[in-house]
């Protein structure tokens, strides 16, 4: 059975990027894992969840997934998982994940195992984005080098953020997503004239937000070569 270990952001992850991924791939029959930084359930965003901000079926689907999952809310840590067990690794988005998952040297280990295997793929969304820019492949190089990618935009950034980079929960950004993958080396290109925006590079798979998340579960698939 085709398998993917997700790896959740317990500083807040938004709903619809994970919510959508895990039921299409589950639907699909893929045998999904979730993984947590400290093995505790992971935390999903208010606003991801808030009727006026994503919309009531929405709102309603993602908050029933997240309270009723035996997956999301019994996860495993991460340290304990086995990432060239699977045959994909999800890294779903949200701000929390500029906290947690792309400052975690597991996640980092993760992700160069599922894009460096020949068997696996990476499918990272909007925020998680941010962890290519900190992640090295076996070589000692940057894992995002040369690769063509999508993520969340500054243009979209700038929206959420006041002047002194703070979100409206009163956090400071730690920093913005497209700078950081550019500066490393990243073939930036968030579409932002197209309604989605997924990219597929290798064995590399990213997605740039919300609304890109049920296209990039129908390209992990399709990668994966499992009908939707």
């Amino acid at each position: 059975m085709t398998s993917a270990l997700f790896i959740v952001s317990e500083g807040g992850y938004w709903g619809e990027e994970c919510v959508e991924p895990l039921t299409t791939l589950s639907d699909a029959g893929v045998d999904v894992t979730v993984a947590t930084p400290t093995g505790n359930p992971p935390v999903v965003d208010d606003l991801s969840v808030d009727p006026e901000e994503v919309g009531e079926e929405t709102a309603e689907r993602v908050r029933e997934v997240h309270e009723t999952d035996e997956r999301l809310n019994n996860p495993i840590a991460l340290a304990e998982a086995t990432p060239d067990e699977y045959d994909a690794v999800v890294f779903p988005g949200g701000h929390g994940t500029e906290w947690d998952i792309t400052q975690d040297g597991h996640a980092r280990e993760a992700l160069r195992t599922a894009v460096e295997t020949e068997r696996s793929k990476a499918l990272v969304v909007c925020h998680a984005v941010g962890l290519l820019a900190f992640t090295r492949d076996s070589d000692g190089g940057m894992l995002v080098e040369g690769r063509d990618v999508t993520g969340f935009p500054n243009a979209w950034e700038e929206d959420i953020v006041d002047e002194r980079d703070r979100l409206p929960d009163g956090r400071k950004l730690p920093y913005w997503v497209e700078d950081e993958v550019e500066a490393v080396g990243g073939n930036w290109d968030a579409e932002l004239d197209s309604e989605t925006s997924v990219t597929v590079d290798g064995d590399l798979l990213t997605a740039r937000g919300p609304g890109s998340s049920n296209a990039a579960a129908k390209a992990l698939l399709d990668e994966l070569g499992v009908d939707g």
